[in-house]
């Protein structure tokens, strides 16, 4: 594929979405079934919530991108703020099947695309604006699962970026760095 500034958005942004989602993934391997219903209060969102809305985003926004309004009529938005109480298991499934979504349709993406306009709740934008909308929103929400995380984990946590005093040795490491740790 040559190097396009097109095909250069489209592989960064699933780069960068990867990177995202891993920071996720390494903080749900360190919960417990119990931990993703924990709410730090009343009015808190507890991960359960968060992986359900962003799961529900996902297939909404990333479903026939190029043809449909980002906003499904089957979309049941104000539900997923409400903690259906799924299984650790089901609530993984979810955030795949929104990710899987995702990461598919910004491959079948051409460069042509990205100046398509696409809409979201009726307002038109390109599909260059689209992706950097949901690149603005996710890792807002990631931020509050591993936010969530370590406060559950508190002293057992395992730190998912450079520890304090590290980053002169990760710096000088040789290799590939890890894109989750590059925050």
């Amino acid at each position: 594929m040559s190097k396009t500034l097109g095909n250069e958005l489209i592989q960064t942004s699933i780069r960068r979405f990867k990177a995202q989602k891993q920071l996720a993934d390494k903080t749900f391997e360190q919960l417990s079934e119990a931990d993703f219903h924990y709410r730090p209060d009343p009015g808190s969102n507890n991960i359960a919530i968060i992986i359900q809305h962003m799961a529900g985003n996902m297939l909404s926004r990333w479903t026939n991108l190029l043809t449909e309004d980002g906003e499904k009529s089957w979309r049941k938005r104000d539900e997923e703020f409400e903690d259906q109480h799924y299984s650790k298991e089901q609530l993984l499934k979810m955030w795949e099947d929104g990710w899987n979504c995702l990461f598919n349709t910004l491959q079948s993406l051409k460069e042509t695309d990205l100046l398509t306009d696409v809409y979201i709740r009726k307002e038109p934008l390109t599909v260059t604006d689209a992706i950097i909308r949901q690149m603005a929103h996710y890792p807002s929400h990631v931020g509050q699962i591993v936010y969530l995380g370590k406060q559950i984990r508190k002293g057992e946590w395992k730190g998912l970026s450079i520890e304090k005093g590290q980053s002169e040795a990760y710096n000088n490491a040789p290799g590939i760095k890890d894109p989750a740790k590059q925050f």
